[in-house]
């Protein structure tokens, strides 16, 4: 099993009100992305392809944009994955999140695969009301990786027995992620 991502969080560590303002502003951005990721699936409409969507979270200045896909398990309609890729506010850094289902696992986290490669494991950081928000940092080597996948799989686990692995297709992430502001 790979090792664990490094620096997974986004708590900002300093007690300056700018960066907790952006930490406010990306968690509503995730909520608001969530929600209508989540509402679609449900319907049957998930599209395998990324879309971009842009939000002005409140307090924020700006607009923020994110790339979302909504993927449903074949086998248990029931589990539905919201993934989003985002360029923070600052634009200093790249973060991937995961919203899984409420009744997730969390001590376990959520497992990223890319192809048939073990990427390593996501901390759950969050839960909201629609689900647990499991993220990492996008550095250099991850963002190659994801640009060049075919297929993303997402191992999350309601009991520590069961691996329910969710696969996305990764057709247009690149472009997608260049795209953003």
């Amino acid at each position: 099993m790979a090792s664990e991502f490094a620096g997974g969080g986004t708590e900002s560590r300093s007690a300056d009100w700018p960066a907790r303002v952006a930490l406010a502003g990306l968690c509503a951005l995730t909520l608001a992305l969530a929600s209508a990721g989540t509402a679609r699936a449900a319907t049957g409409a998930a599209s395998s392809a990324w879309e971009t969507r842009c939000e002005t979270p409140p307090g924020a200045a700006d607009e923020q944009c994110a790339i979302i896909q909504s993927v449903v398990d074949d086998q248990r309609p029931n589990i539905t994955l919201v993934i989003i890729a985002l360029k923070t506010a600052d634009h200093k850094s790249r973060l991937l999140r995961v919203i899984a289902p409420l009744g997730v696992l969390l001590p376990t986290g959520l497992d990223l695969k890319l192809d048939s490669e073990d990427i390593g494991r996501m901390s759950f950081v969050r839960c909201l009301p629609n689900g647990c928000v499991a993220e990492t940092l996008i550095d250099d080597k991850l963002l190659q990786r994801l640009e060049n996948a075919q297929a993303m799989t997402l191992v999350l686990f309601q009991t520590p027995e069961e691996g329910i692995g969710v696969p996305a297709p990764m057709a247009g992430f690149k472009d997608a992620f260049e795209k953003l502001p």
